[in-house]
């Protein structure tokens, strides 16, 4: 989707996320450390033997340590990441025209998907635009990574969707980021595929819960959100279906393993059921590549296979496994706010930004 929009947003200069140009200092101070470590005289066997190695080796095989250095593996890294935070600096993202709701859903476990929701929104609420993650997964992880309370006291999506509860009475804001408010998932949700089977317009009832949160929204005078994430469960029943005919995008995080595109044909099949029968406005407007391994062939063979088959649904950002992304929901964060100057905040800034410019 196109923003139109004219308001726009600027992501603030990344100061928590390492200046642009660290790496690089960093590389060069330990190359001047290790540089003096090499030629101090303390030693005369030392000294000797660095001689004798510049003696017996050829004058054109001659290098200087920084050159090595910048010929290693993590040299080549620091620079590229540089280069990447580089571009993101000062970068404005196009608030857009209307509330975009997207869901992000994959039939698979252990894609990614909360991961994705969190952080993303994260990215968008940091950059100033008003974001919203309603948590339908039973397991409530997005809720434990926002910091959210989702204990079995609190009102939650489940009073929503079964109890006629109004949105607005049960969304709580992100302790750690301005803009972002979530609507927490119980154990409760975990009967509410039972539960919503007998009820009235059973598909429809997150939608229209989120027309009317709207509606309030605006006749109170606050600010339109201008993102909705719903985070999936694992599976395609009626919560899910919830959230397909709720929203009006889908985005889906494809893990970088074979067993991810196994179950892709099945999870389209439903999204066209859903296009056809309840929602004709929902698309499949997103496609991101997860925990991706670049040191693996069937990394990259599944990323070619995916953008070879969905060119223009595949973002060009991808996620690499990275540990901070693992470690930052058992602080109750997101990667955003846990270890903004990692790889993997870095790598989701990109994809929020390119999501955003769509």
């Amino acid at each position: 989707m196109t923003s139109t929009d004219g308001s726009m947003q600027r992501i603030p200069p990344f100061m928590s996320l390492g200046s642009a140009r660290s790496g690089s200092q960093a590389v060069t101070m330990q190359a001047k450390a290790a540089s003096s470590i090499l030629n101090q005289p303390n030693s005369v066997d030392s000294q000797r033997r660095v001689n004798v190695s510049r003696e017996t080796r050829p004058a054109t095989a001659q290098r200087s340590f920084m050159d090595d250095l910048d010929d290693s593996p993590i040299a080549r890294q620091l620079i590229s990441e540089n280069k990447r935070r580089e571009r993101l600096l000062g970068r404005k993202l196009p608030r857009p025209s209307r509330t975009r709701i997207l869901t992000v859903a994959n039939q698979k476990g252990g894609v990614g998907k909360t991961t994705t929701t969190v952080n993303i929104a994260a990215a968008l609420a940091s950059a100033g635009l008003n974001v919203m993650v309603v948590d339908i997964d039973p397991q409530g992880n997005a809720s434990t990574a926002l910091g959210v309370e989702h204990h079995a006291d609190v009102d939650s999506i489940y009073d929503v969707l079964i109890n006629d509860f109004a949105l607005a009475d049960v969304v709580a804001p992100c302790p750690d980021i301005d803009n972002l408010i979530v609507a927490p998932a119980t154990i409760h949700l975990a009967g509410a595929e039972i539960e919503l089977v007998s009820l009235v317009a059973r598909e429809q009832r997150l939608r229209r819960a989120l027309d009317t949160y709207a509606a309030e929204r605006e006749k109170t005078g606050q600010p339109r959100l201008d993102y909705v994430f719903i985070d999936c469960p694992p599976s395609l029943g009626l919560l899910t279906v919830n959230a397909f005919v709720a929203a009006n995008e889908v985005m889906i995080p494809i893990q970088c393993e074979y067993y991810a595109l196994e179950g892709l044909s099945q999870l389209l099949k439903n999204i066209e059921m859903i296009q056809k029968h309840l929602n004709s406005d929902l698309v499949v407007s997103t496609i991101l590549l997860t925990m991706y391994d670049g040191r693996t062939n069937l990394a990259a063979q599944v990323a070619a296979d995916v953008r070879e088959h969905f060119p223009n649904q595949v973002l060009g950002a991808v996620v690499p496994r990275n540990v901070r992304i693992s470690e930052a929901p058992s602080y109750q964060q997101t990667v955003m706010t846990y270890d903004p100057s990692s790889t993997g905040a870095l790598s989701y800034l990109e994809a929020a930004a390119e999501l955003a410019e769509r």
